[in-house]
């Protein structure tokens, strides 16, 4: 929905609660000084293209197996989620909220959908820098509460959850990238490339353990898949792996009408799943998996 809403730009799917650790602490096990609020959005879409601010909006998904009723309810309840996060100016922020009915008969799946527009999301102009995304992760010790405009000479009690304000912008930019980029090295199984994208609080010390042999080897398995020659995780591993970030986000952003992909590939043999962000999954049987196993034989 949002590409073809936004089709010059690239859109991210971005985990909150591993976003929000770069700056805000969200449980009991975290350090510093708790957000006093149990409910979040569960991602963040980045609508973004290189060299522009990204449009940042909270995303809120609930799901059922029972009716209209139960999704309208879904929805109301769903606007606590996403309203713990604040971008920019009061009552400003986007938000897109999703309840998905799945009838146990076999019928239509019906998905509803609320949209709440503001121009928060859209992460600027910064106050105090431009964004670097080829920085370190930085981790922050953002205040918690939400921070209502002063009315006279009254400042308003704050409201509990996690306000991502101007002088937070290109902090929060970048750590939406480094979020989605270690993702993306998770996918490829090297924990130290991973790290690397990862505060303290995100759990950055969960990775930087022993590694595989294999983790650590170039990566150089090579397919031809749709005609592209991919070699292992290395069309991206590279970049992200040297921290690489900006690069990488051009590569996937000049790439976009190619991707996603989802289909059999005859010439491989199996399904291959071709994502946004440059990851490829080809699954295919090994030699010999394709027959009727022999009877009394293992299986």
């Amino acid at each position: 929905m949002l590409r073809s809403r936004f089709p010059d730009h690239t859109v991210t799917i971005v985990p909150a609660d591993t976003a929000l650790r770069a700056g805000w602490a969200l449980t009991s096990g975290d350090k510093g000084e708790k957000v006093r609020y149990r409910y979040r959005p569960q991602y963040f879409a980045e609508v973004w293209r290189p060299g522009e601010p990204p449009l940042t909006i909270p995303l809120a998904c609930k799901g059922n197996h029972s009716d209209s009723a139960t999704s309208a309810e879904q929805l109301a309840s769903a606007s606590a989620h996403a309203e713990a996060v604040h971008m920019g100016p009061w009552n400003e922020t986007p938000g897109l909220l999703f309840s998905t009915q799945l009838p146990t008969d076999g019928g239509t799946m019906t998905v509803h959908a609320l949209q709440a527009p503001g121009s928060g999301g859209r992460l600027s102009p910064a106050e105090v820098r431009e964004p670097n995304l080829n920085a370190p992760p930085f981790q922050a010790n953002a205040m918690p509460d939400i921070h209502p405009p002063t009315e006279g000479l009254v400042a308003p009690e704050p409201v509990r959850g996690c306000h991502v304000q101007a002088k937070d912008y290109a902090w929060f930019q970048e750590s939406l990238a480094h979020t989605t980029a270690a993702g993306l090295m998770a996918f490829t199984g090297s924990g130290h490339a991973t790290a690397r994208h990862l505060t303290d609080r995100q759990g950055r010390k969960r990775f930087t353990g022993p590694e595989h042999a294999a983790d650590m080897s170039i990566q150089d398995a090579a397919h031809t898949l749709f005609g592209n020659k991919y070699v292992g995780t290395d069309h991206v591993f590279r970049l992200l792996a040297r921290g690489d970030v900006e690069e990488y986000r051009a590569l996937v952003h000049a790439s976009r009408h190619v991707r996603p992909r989802l289909t059999f590939d005859k010439n491989w043999g199996g399904p291959v799943s071709v994502h946004a962000d440059g990851s490829v999954l080809a699954l295919r049987l090994l030699p010999g998996q394709d027959k009727e196993p022999r009877p009394g034989s293992a299986r």
